[in-house]
């Protein structure tokens, strides 16, 4: 079933960046001050993370750092749309490709996010703690629309005789499922073949409840 999110502006942190690097110089600044972010999330964990600490370990200044980032939660949100770009671009290519049988697909898709989740652990795993922060945004909202959108053509492919209600349950429990599992996987250390071996249970349970509505 859908679900409607309601944002209070009010409460809602501005996390749009002030403006984009034009030269060389200004996108190295801004290449700095995101992997000293990185660094301090990674090592120091989201309650340490502050505007200072990033400028100290950028070695530049606050006030430069303000130039094209806001606030923490500007700073953390461009991380984060950094790891949804790159995660979504390799998912998308792999739902949308009609070359594939669907559930292979399924089961691609659940192995490529498993390991997605497990590398840089430290850091994802800081990120999601962060994820308060910036997750009644607008652009966080329109983000998981965009996911959500995805998923849906992909069972409107798979389920094409199901109500729309139908498919949007099926694909909140995909959603969720990989998500939650995926957290937990991150969070445990697991070696590639343990993730892959639970990336193949996973997917066989979903392909298997997708089945079971397609009949």
């Amino acid at each position: 079933m859908s679900r409607r999110t309601f944002v209070n502006p009010a409460k809602s942190p501005d996390i749009a960046a002030r403006k984009q690097p034009q030269q060389k110089r200004s996108e190295r600044l801004v290449a700095d001050i995101l992997q000293a972010a990185t660094r301090v999330l990674t090592h120091e964990g989201a309650q340490c993370f502050t505007t200072a600490r990033v400028a100290e370990v950028a070695g530049v200044s606050v006030g430069s750092l303000y130039q094209y980032f806001p606030n923490k939660e500007a700073i953390l949100f461009r991380l984060q749309t950094d790891e949804w770009q790159q995660t979504g671009e390799l998912l998308e290519g792999i739902l949308v490709d009609s070359t594939i049988e669907p559930f292979e697909r399924l089961r691609l898709v659940t192995r490529a996010f498993f390991r997605s989740e497990c590398e840089e652990a430290a850091f994802r795993v800081a990120l999601s703690d962060a994820a308060p922060l910036y997750r009644d945004a607008v652009e966080t909202i329109e983000q998981r629309a965009s996911t959500a959108r995805l998923v849906m053509r992909f069972m409107a492919e798979v389920l094409p005789d199901a109500s729309l209600t139908e498919r949007e349950m099926a694909a909140d429990v995909v959603r969720t499922t990989l998500a939650a599992v995926g957290k937990q996987v991150s969070e445990e250390g697991r070696s590639q073949t343990e993730v892959d071996n639970l990336a193949e249970s996973v997917a066989e349970m979903l392909c298997g409840y997708l089945q079971r509505l397609r009949e």
